[in-house]
């Protein structure tokens, strides 16, 4: 009986002592994990925000959206997309359940307070005149602007997530796809590349300073003469048709619904000028999908953009 009750005894000791370190070990983890969601501060735009929470957040900008997604945070509340509805195609099965707040030239302020967010991210050049409202609802983090090397504002949302180890990841992931293309694609990269949009009643050319310019510079394809300036676009008339030749082009058209855009892209794809084009006579001309190739301008629209152009150079 005295060796059964020792034994006993034993086993029972054992037990507690097995359940003290698993309960010291739940709490060094709560406060490991206590540490990583203590309060940040994040430089900005408009200064400097302490962020205390990111579970709830609200992102007011469409290449912001596809930033967070990326990151593997679903918002609870985002602008709406420029073409579809109310999201784009490519991000729309990511975005089920998500409150549109107005869209990125017009806040729906009341319908971002609803949501109670725990952090707010924006952009100065859109929402410079929100930011006042915006910061007494909850903390508001804004990038500067929203054209050119749409990276710089992908490290801003990841260290408004507190999240710059997997924003890294992300960033890793696309510059390696662009060193496969270029190293696939050899001496295609010496082909002069256009790009054009049209729109209602207008057109644009496309110059190196947008979102599918950086992403052409990055990959080091050859620009035509006229377009091989740093500023972002030019609006054309159709005497400027001349200025859309190259060896390769790349079009889209911005057309929302009411035909208007692509009535432009009709009539300027059926003038002479345009016929006259080297590019088109030798059908070297490719119609891309305008949220890709320029209106999203994230990082899942790059990623879209490089099979795109995979399609076309790589054999």
């Amino acid at each position: 009986m005295g060796r059964s009750f020792t034994y006993k005894a034993f086993i029972a000791l054992l037990a507690g002592v097995l359940l003290l370190l698993s309960a010291c070990g739940d709490k060094a983890a709560e406060k490991k994990e206590s540490a990583k969601t203590e309060s940040y501060t994040v430089k900005h735009a408009m200064g400097e925000t302490e962020v205390k929470s990111n579970k709830r957040v609200v992102i007011l900008t469409n290449e912001g959206t596809e930033a967070v997604l990326s990151m593997g945070v679903k918002p609870v509340g985002a602008v709406k997309s420029w073409l579809g509805d109310p999201w784009y195609n490519h991000i729309k099965d990511d975005m089920k359940d998500v409150k549109v707040v107005g869209d990125e030239s017009e806040l729906n302020v009341e319908a971002i307070m609803a949501l109670k967010p725990d952090l707010i991210i924006g952009n100065k050049m859109r929402q410079e005149k929100y930011y006042d409202q915006l910061s007494k609802i909850a903390p508001t983090v804004f990038s500067e602007d929203l054209r050119g090397n749409w990276k710089i504002n992908f490290e801003l949302y990841a260290k408004a997530l507190n999240k710059e180890e997997k924003g890294k990841e992300v960033m890793s992931a696309f510059d390696k796809r662009i060193d496969d293309f270029k190293k696939e694609a050899g001496d295609e990269l010496n082909k002069e590349v256009s790009v054009v949009r049209f729109m209602a009643g207008t057109s644009r050319i496309y110059f190196k300073n947008s979102f599918s310019g950086v992403i052409l510079e990055q990959i080091g394809f050859k620009r035509p003469k006229v377009q091989d300036s740093d500023e972002f676009a030019a609006e054309a008339t159709k005497e400027r048709i001349p200025d859309m030749e190259g060896d390769v082009m790349f079009y889209f058209t911005y057309e929302p619904g009411d035909g208007e855009a692509s009535k432009t892209e009709k009539e300027w794809t059926n003038d002479p000028l345009w016929k006259n084009l080297n590019v088109v006579k030798e059908n070297n001309v490719h119609k891309v999908d305008d949220a890709i190739w320029n209106t999203a301008g994230g990082v899942k629209a790059a990623n879209l953009m490089i099979d795109d152009l995979e399609k076309q150079f790589i054999k």
